[in-house]
């Protein structure tokens, strides 16, 4: 590639990003459209596989997401309302009892001075709104139907992600063709193994990482639940969905289940329980989660994954939290081409000749 191509190509990238923050509001549909089609296209793959037409296949797998995302819808919201309700109505009751007990407690260990926190404002605070807590779900319901443009907006970019994630995944073979007869002859064997890469990595993140987040947050949901912690759903899916930072999803889980079980039963074997919980899900995620879904495809460095979150969120909000991580492996595998290539030119075996 020559000076002036780079140069076309650096002007082509920058312009790219001008027009992602210009148009972000309205790309958000199309790029979850986008998300959504790659992640299905396996499995209407497999099913096309089976002698069925793609439309057919696709038909069939719109209405099986559909589904399970009703059902899941169904059932989790009461779930998750009624744990916020109780969390709230019974928070005086834990804040009672770590004025009396639990500070005091910790203090003495510390050898620390007396607390001065006002625990008691939070307390009143908690008890003239606690009520408002019980209807979570409807309130929010109420004010985006009290916002008639806000209710119609999000009605149509909900129809044209269906629409576009339609159409892309009836269609994304011939895309894929389309794009494969765009590129140079030249660079076209170097271009198709770097994209069976970035696609190798997008498939574990997109795929794999997200079967892993909802086993974790069913198994941590269910065990905690076994011993009887009230907010074992809340605590299961917010350990679960974070998980896709390594150890970021335990640490929280384990750190919020542990303040729960103590301020619900005040015994320190309980302490005892949500570790095993925890031990038994990091076991099974090491062991058959990850190996299973994901394999060692990834390889990013959990430090990698949280820069690429926020930076994304700050520079282009939503739209960039989506893209983030897609980017961010496909930049890894451009970055190991790089390498590669860095290793076998003559500035590094110059070098390496010198310094031996």
């Amino acid at each position: 590639m020559s000076v002036q191509q780079q140069w076309w190509l650096l002007a082509a990238v920058a312009l790219g990003g001008i027009v992602l923050y210009l148009l972000g509001p309205v790309l958000v549909p199309f790029i979850g459209a986008a998300i959504l089609a790659y992640v299905a296209d396996p499995l209407v793959d497999r099913l096309q596989g089976w002698k069925m037409p793609r439309t057919l296949a696709v038909v069939l797998v719109f209405l099986i997401f559909t589904i399970v995302a009703l059902l899941l819808l169904l059932v989790l919201i009461p779930l998750i309302e009624e744990q916020v309700r109780v969390l709230v109505q019974k928070l005086p009751r834990y804040i009672d009892w770590l004025q009396a007990e639990g500070l005091p407690w910790l203090m003495a260990r510390l050898g620390m001075a007396e607390t001065t926190l006002d625990l008691a404002t939070l307390k009143n605070a908690v008890q003239q709104h606690w009520q408002q807590a019980g209807g979570i779900a409807r309130e929010m319901l109420s004010q985006v139907s009290r916002s008639g443009m806000a209710l119609v907006g999000w009605i149509v970019n909900l129809m044209v992600a269906v629409v576009v994630s339609f159409y892309l995944l009836r269609d994304w073979d011939d895309v894929i063709e389309r794009l494969h007869a765009l590129l140079p002859r030249r660079n076209e064997a170097v271009i198709v193994r770097l994209a069976r890469q970035a696609d190798e990595v997008l498939g574990a993140f997109l795929r794999g990482q997200l079967l892993v987040m909802l086993a974790l947050g069913l198994i941590y949901s269910v065990g905690l639940s076994i011993i009887g912690l009230d907010f074992a759903l809340l605590i299961g899916l917010v350990a679960g969905l974070i998980s896709f930072v390594p150890y970021l999803g335990t640490i929280v889980g384990v750190l919020a289940a542990l303040i729960a079980a103590l301020l619900q039963f005040h015994d320190p074997l309980y302490l005892v329980f949500v570790g095993l919980v925890f031990g038994i899900g990091q076991m099974l995620e090491g062991t058959v989660l990850t190996p299973l879904l994901v394999g060692d495809r990834i390889g990013m460095h959990p430090v990698a994954v949280i820069f690429a979150v926020l930076a994304g969120g700050q520079l282009f909000g939503f739209i960039g939290v989506l893209l983030a991580l897609p980017v961010a492996a496909v930049a890894m595998v451009l970055l190991r081409y790089a390498h590669e290539q860095y290793r076998q030119s003559d500035l590094y075996t110059d070098d390496h000749s010198e310094s031996a």
